[in-house]
């Protein structure tokens, strides 16, 4: 029997913990850096417990007009599990989530998993669990990866730019100036996207003071302008490029080429995977070829992210529902 509960501030402590010795949580979902943007969001994430009182998994959530989200302020979410997971219990999980939903008139989960370069152990037992559950694959979207022990080969014309760079004095720094690099970063969004960076620098600031290694701005100066910026989330496995920025002084000598081939560099030793993100709008209908080319030319080949929803049938007669709203003894056996 897995009983669910909603998460509450004053079991922080008992979340990241749990967060810390998962198999595929990182720090994106500690509550230090979600709780970051609730003023944005109504939180729903859950707690999942089995028979004998262990926590078994969490659910970083949120909802909005009945449909619980796997977190739309997160890129990727999912079920958050440790080494204990296995396949019959992550379907037990999925029964009493459904029978939680039915029970608090949730009409569907919109469900982000987890891409596989995160997991510190194979961590993919929702994905059959959203298969045996009837979910629907809503949309993919392709985010470039470089597998930093094998990079694949860079063309000429990066190695041009990247060297073009180093004989413009450009200088490569790692820096705490989120003011200067959402003022760039900005600028490039609203000239070429029409929109803004989703974090204001006092937030990165905050997340910054929160998350010391993992959050990480590096930038390429010529003088005393920063010209090229990306700020890094970094996890055990992968370095991820969450915001890339360049102006055109920056494209025309290469310093963005440059700063990522040093970062490569720098990385490469010590974690498995380089993610620069997706290249795709309209929930990844829409390939920006320009985009996606410029990552593939470091190396970079495509991981995707996929994203599902699960709609609740009221008359599904394998959901037993406990008086009180307690969950449930689910069809499935235990190990």
């Amino acid at each position: 029997m897995i009983k669910i509960t909603k998460y509450k501030k004053e079991y922080k402590d008992i979340w990241n913990k749990f967060i810390h010795n998962s198999k595929n949580g990182i720090f994106m979902f500690d509550r230090n850096f979600m709780d970051y943007h609730s003023d944005r969001f109504v939180d729903n994430s859950l707690m999942f417990y089995d028979e004998k009182d262990n926590l078994v998994a969490l659910m970083p959530a949120n909802i909005k007009n009945n449909v619980l989200y796997s977190h739309q302020g997160l890129t990727y979410g999912g079920f958050i599990v440790d080494s204990n997971m296995k396949q019959r219990k992550m379907l037990e999980c999925f029964e009493s989530l459904k029978t939680y939903m039915q029970l608090n008139n949730i009409s569907k989960l919109v469900y982000k998993t987890i891409p596989h370069i995160y997991h510190r152990l194979p961590s993919q037992e929702d994905l059959y669990a959203l298969y045996i559950n009837n979910a629907k694959l809503l949309k993919i979207e392709p985010s470039t990866t470089i597998m930093l022990s094998s990079p694949c080969k860079m063309p000429k014309g990066r190695k041009a730019q990247i060297a073009r760079a180093k004989k413009s004095n450009i200088i490569i720094e790692n820096s705490c100036n989120f003011n200067e690099f959402i003022e760039l970063e900005n600028q490039i969004l609203k000239k070429y996207h029409n929109t803004v960076a989703v974090h204001s620098a006092d937030e990165l600031t905050l997340l910054k003071l929160r998350f010391q290694d993992e959050i990480q701005l590096w930038c390429a100066k010529l003088g005393d302008k920063i010209i090229a910026a990306t700020l890094l989330f970094v996890s055990d496995n992968v370095v991820h490029t969450q915001y890339l920025a360049a102006d055109e002084k920056a494209r025309e000598l290469g310093a963005l080429d440059l700063l990522i081939k040093y970062l490569i560099d720098k990385f490469q030793n010590h974690k498995k995977y380089f993610d620069f993100g997706i290249s795709t709008e309209d929930n990844g209908q829409y390939l920006n070829n320009g985009l996606i080319s410029q990552k593939e030319s470091f190396g970079g080949r495509t991981t995707v992210y996929q994203t599902f929803v699960l709609k609740i049938d009221s008359n599904d007669e394998t959901i037993k529902i406990h008086t009180e709203g307690k969950l449930l003894e689910t069809k499935y056996g235990r190990d």
